[in-house]
């Protein structure tokens, strides 16, 4: 990997600019005086999501606060309904490769912490990048995201030539489409920087917006500890022209309600300012790492049904948001909350640094090498026959972000629900990609039964022909990347 020429900004020169809109004494009195909603307001703000009208913040705390079985069920129920309106059944697939763990940060719940002497520390060389990347190719992955610790050794620069790399990678008919970013907030120049290495999202997680918890998990002194710097990092992203930005917080740090609130009104925050929303939402659990002690960092443990609602919720409260469960979840929680709002998991990833090629297809994990342990460790393969059989259609479709589909545009598209009719085709021609290339005997065949099925959905016409030419094209050349 080549040297960064501009390095992350000086800690003690980082801008204070950005609003705080997370008012914590509002959101908790919310929480607090609504704790007894009205049924028929409840179905009121219920109705009004159904209509795919995101959600104010007052209007999400009233359905966290509806604890009565019947209200719980409709709001579990719109939002399988607003999944197949906004999305369709389709679920997109990416994984990760971890770049390099060293770090400054010293964030209590991370095995990458700079003060973990258990934390075997590595940057992968450009050679060994290329290894990592081919192994993925090699199951039929398309979609990634480049994982970065926060260190002055993965400035801009740096991660824009890692992106180059990734892209340049071939391995037979594949190669990576679409590259997403998750490292440390950068300025305005940083920010342009990536862009024009062609990135897809840049993600950058809040953690937790609970100001006293964040500063407790996040010491005093060290880069991290910048709590707005942080929170205006999505903002300057979409200033400098990146206008795919994900969001997240990690629960169980502080009450699940109070962070689903920050996140509606992060999102809120830049529907009103961009006129742009977060194209993703995550809500990854706390799981053990390397030297934590989960006991002093979850004070919040998160039950299943509460995690199920908390999807629910996000999934009315922001109808056009792309939403990821990620494999830190155990696989039958994953399949649950699939129904209710999911449209993007991650499947057959290792977060070892090395992983791909040094740990292959072992499903034991090496926590000294991994920022956190995994849940769902399972084959790229097997989550897609589970997939097929579960009736969902498994995409590794990038059309929209090489099109221009991106930002505003996404959202003129995703707030009616116009873009899974755009997308269905895409997913189908990227499923038949996996089946002739890379899919097991048992895959393909539910593969081609999903196929015929959704081909039987297709009103004749022009568009069914061109899918049809193209799934008949992977099938009997080497075509690839025959997208709409």
């Amino acid at each position: 990997m080549t040297t960064a020429t501009l390095a992350l900004p000086d800690m003690n020169n980082l801008s204070e600019s950005g609003v705080d809109f997370v008012d914590e004494p509002y959101f908790e009195s919310l929480l607090k005086h609504n704790a007894v909603p009205d049924p028929g307001r409840i179905r009121e703000i219920i109705a009004k999501s159904k209509n795919k009208e995101a959600l104010a913040v007052e209007e999400t705390a009233a359905l966290l606060n509806a604890d009565e079985p019947e209200l719980v069920e409709q709001i579990f129920d719109t939002a399988r309904q607003l999944k197949k309106d906004v999305y369709g059944n389709r679920i997109v697939l990416f994984a990760p490769i971890y770049v390099g763990n060293y770090c400054v940060n010293d964030c209590a719940y991370c095995g990458f912490r700079r003060s973990n002497p258990e934390s075997i520390r590595r940057t992968l060389t450009t050679n060994e990048l290329h290894e990592q990347i081919r192994i993925m190719l090699a199951m039929g992955h398309k979609r990634t995201i480049a994982v970065f610790g926060e260190h002055m050794k993965y400035g801009p620069e740096v991660i824009a030539n890692c992106v180059n790399e990734i892209y340049s990678v071939r391995y037979k008919n594949n190669s990576i489409r679409r590259i997403n970013i998750n490292a440390a907030p950068l300025s305005h120049e940083g920010y342009r920087i990536v862009k024009e290495a062609g990135i897809g999202t840049y993600q950058v997680f809040q953690e937790t917006y609970h100001h006293s918890t964040y500063a407790r998990m996040h010491p005093k002194g060290t880069r991290k500890s910048n709590f707005m710097w942080r929170l205006d990092s999505p903002a300057r992203a979409i200033e400098s022209g990146c206008d795919d930005v994900g969001l997240g917080a990690l629960i169980g740090l502080a009450d699940w309600k109070f962070e689903v609130l920050s996140l509606v009104a992060h999102a809120a925050h830049l529907m009103k300012h961009y006129r742009v929303g977060p194209h993703t939402i995550s809500f990854p659990r706390i799981r053990p790492a390397s030297g934590v002690t989960i006991k002093e960092v979850a004070e919040h443990d998160v039950k299943d049904d509460d995690f199920l609602r908390l999807i629910a919720i996000l999934r009315l409260s922001v109808p056009y948001t792309g939403m990821i469960v990620t494999a830190r979840e155990p696989a039958a929680l994953r399949k649950i909350a699939l129904g209710f709002g999911i449209s993007q998991i991650d499947a057959g990833g290792r977060i070892e640094i090395g992983g791909y090629v040094e740990a292959g297809d072992a499903q034991t994990q090496a926590l000294e090498r991994e920022q956190f342990e995994l849940g769902d460790v399972r084959p790229l393969d097997e989550v897609v026959c589970q997939l097929l059989k579960d009736g969902y259609i498994p995409s590794f479709c990038t059309a929209c972000y090489r099109l221009g589909r991106t930002g505003e545009v996404f959202m003129e598209h995703a707030i009616p629900g116009f873009i899974q009719n755009m997308c269905t085709p895409n997913a189908l021609t990227t499923l038949q990609e996996y089946l002739t290339d890379f899919a097991s005997p048992e895959t393909k065949n539910a593969g081609e039964e999903m196929l015929k099925q959704e081909f039987d959905k297709i009103p004749d016409g022009h568009q069914k022909f061109e899918i049809l030419d193209r799934i008949e094209r992977i099938r009997n050349t080497d075509e690839r990347d025959l997208y709409f």
